[in-house]
């Protein structure tokens, strides 16, 4: 069964390009253009992994890790936060919920991939079609 990732972030081209990348992975995508959203969605449907956004509208990625680390259902979801380089984070974020990482922007989805591995613990569906095939 493929890991179901959410994306949240309030820039569309970022959640178009993290979808496709992760989708072409063999990996389940939600998205949400914004915190609370996402929220409710992680709420609803327990990801596998929450890749969000640092700075947004509504509420920010270290609010909505605050909010999952509060309620019981989605508080050991291990979450990843991308952030703009102007936006210093430091090792106390880290510590907030089940905050796994923190990758500044400008990113590669490669590195985005090679995460999401990590911390779901499954390898891209990609991967594993072409070590069969070996």
């Amino acid at each position: 069964m493929a890991s179901r990732i959410l994306i949240v972030d309030d820039e569309a081209h970022i959640l178009h390009v993290l979808s496709l990348k992760l989708k072409k992975a063999g990996y389940e995508v939600i998205t949400a253009p914004d915190g609370e959203e996402g929220f409710e969605l992680a709420s609803a449907e327990l990801p596998d992994l929450i890749i969000t956004d640092y700075q947004m509208p509504y509420m920010t990625g270290l609010e909505l890790c605050h909010a999952l680390a509060d309620q019981s259902s989605t508080a050991k979801i291990p979450v990843l936060i991308l952030t703009a380089r102007g936006h210093a984070l430091d090792d106390q974020d880290l510590k907030i919920g089940n905050v796994k990482g923190i990758l500044s922007k400008p990113f590669s989805p490669r590195a985005v991939l090679q995460l999401v591995e990590q911390f779901t613990g499954k390898p891209a569906k990609v991967k594993q079609q072409a070590q069969k095939q070996s």
